[in-house]
């Protein structure tokens, strides 16, 4: 960004003197201008004991699969956000939602959220952000082809999760950092 959101004028990067971190600050109107992390939201839909996943119709990873994530809009919380992107790219209804996953992945400047939730009567399909959709038992997921090592941690986990606790209620809740090497740190 070159321009000021507020007055229209060309914007310097500079520190602020109330901050420490270099900002875009516009020397005519003073606004700064603040560059956060986004946060992905998401659902690990669950269904008979298999798992909804997309296979991704844009960039990044084209062509690869995911779980239904995206980015949360204003004026939605975490959970509405996950609902919606579940509908948006499988249109599966969610039910039962629960916090299961939090990354920090600082390098892109994201932090994912996903949920487990149930998918509502079974029934899902092709949003316009898929090529495709499918529940996958553990052993046919393609392991090969996911499309994010969030994703990646968040399957394993489930898989996990399911051999050591009787049942979905006592599942924990997951945090991590995961770097740009995928390096994994867990808190």
């Amino acid at each position: 960004m070159q321009f000021c959101l507020q007055c229209g004028h060309e914007a310097e990067r500079k520190i602020p003197t109330t901050d420490n971190m270099p900002r875009l600050v516009c020397p005519n109107c003073h606004y700064i201008h603040y560059e956060n992390p986004k946060v992905i939201c998401g659902s690990l839909v669950i269904h008979e004991g298999r798992v909804l996943l997309c296979r991704r119709a844009i960039e990044p990873q084209y062509g690869l699969w995911t779980i239904p994530a995206g980015f949360m809009e204003n004026g939605e919380t975490i959970a509405d956000g996950a609902a919606r992107e579940s509908f948006e790219e499988a249109e599966a209804v969610v039910i039962n939602p629960q916090l299961y996953c939090l990354y920090d992945i600082p390098d892109i400047g994201q932090i994912y959220v996903i949920y487990l939730a149930d998918l509502k009567d079974g029934a899902y399909g092709i949003g316009s952000e898929s090529l495709d959709s499918a529940l996958f038992s553990e052993e046919d997921i393609p392991w090969d082809n996911i499309a994010f090592e969030a994703v990646r941690r968040t399957l394993t986990h489930y898989f996990a999760d399911r051999k050591q606790f009787d049942n979905v209620k006592q599942f924990p809740i997951h945090q991590e950092y995961v770097g740009k090497d995928k390096s994994i740190k867990r808190y």
